[in-house]
């Protein structure tokens, strides 16, 4: 699991582009397999009905991107179960839209869902390798999946916890980070192994699931927010500053 930036703990395999730009087999038939997914839990699961459509549209929005990327920078003939599973992950993800526009935040079950798309965090890894199908883009959809599930997560519990703005740190910074690589190219330079960033990005999801419930006290929860948002800002500064060292 990684959702903040590049890392070269696991570098992916670099395969030759594959001929022809083709759309891999199996996509066309993932994504309404997706769709159905995330309509299904954002209706009978979480019981929204416009913000079900609302969540709907942003995962064909998403998929649209993917379709775009795969075209571009996929290097395999075929989708693969573990894309497949980043595809259901992103349905999944989108589908915490709907109680959101539903006016809706929080909950047993948007804690349920968050930890059903976390823990198929590590399948579609281990699928790509078992497959032979790695390949920076698998890397990359995993990786903003993840962060489109950290930035939701994050809303949720502005919305819908005693927290307050600082929440925010946890779902925006992958996209301050990109934000800042288009400023500086030279952040977006792969970084070294690190365990402490590892640990950084478990602490970061977990309390945002955390948050999803109402188990814990105010105090509880407003202390593990911004314990989570002061590790996640060291985790960057302490990088950002290893990149402007080394570049």
């Amino acid at each position: 699991m990684q959702i903040s930036r590049p890392d070269l703990a696991d570098p992916p395999v670099r395969p030759a582009p594959a001929a022809g730009r083709r759309l891999p087999e199996g996509l066309i038939l993932a994504i309404p397999t997706g769709l159905a997914l995330n309509l299904g839990i954002g209706v009978m699961v979480l019981g929204q009905g416009t913000g079900a459509l609302v969540a709907g549209v942003v995962y064909l929005a998403g998929a649209a991107l993917v379709c775009v990327a795969m075209r571009r920078h996929y290097p395999h003939a075929r989708l693969g179960s573990c894309n497949a599973v980043t595809l259901m992950r992103m349905a999944l993800t989108t589908a915490l839209i709907a109680p959101l526009v539903g006016g809706v935040a929080a909950g047993w079950a948007v804690a349920a869902i968050a930890t059903i798309s976390l823990t198929l965090d590590g399948v579609d890894g281990w699928l790509a390798r078992r497959s032979g199908l790695c390949s920076d883009f698998g890397a990359r959809f995993d990786m903003e999946v993840d962060a489109a599930l950290a930035l939701i997560l994050a809303l949720h519990a502005l919305a819908g916890s005693p927290v307050g703005p600082e929440i925010l740190a946890l779902g925006v910074m992958r996209y301050l980070f990109i934000g800042a690589g288009l400023v500086w190219p030279w952040i977006m330079a792969p970084l070294p192994v690190s365990y402490a960033r590892k640990a950084v990005c478990v602490l970061q999801l977990a309390t945002l699931i955390a948050l999803q419930v109402p188990v814990l006290s105010d105090d509880l929860a407003i202390t593990l927010a911004r314990i989570a948002a002061a590790a996640l800002i060291w985790s960057f500064g302490r990088d950002v500053l290893w990149l402007r060292g080394h570049r």
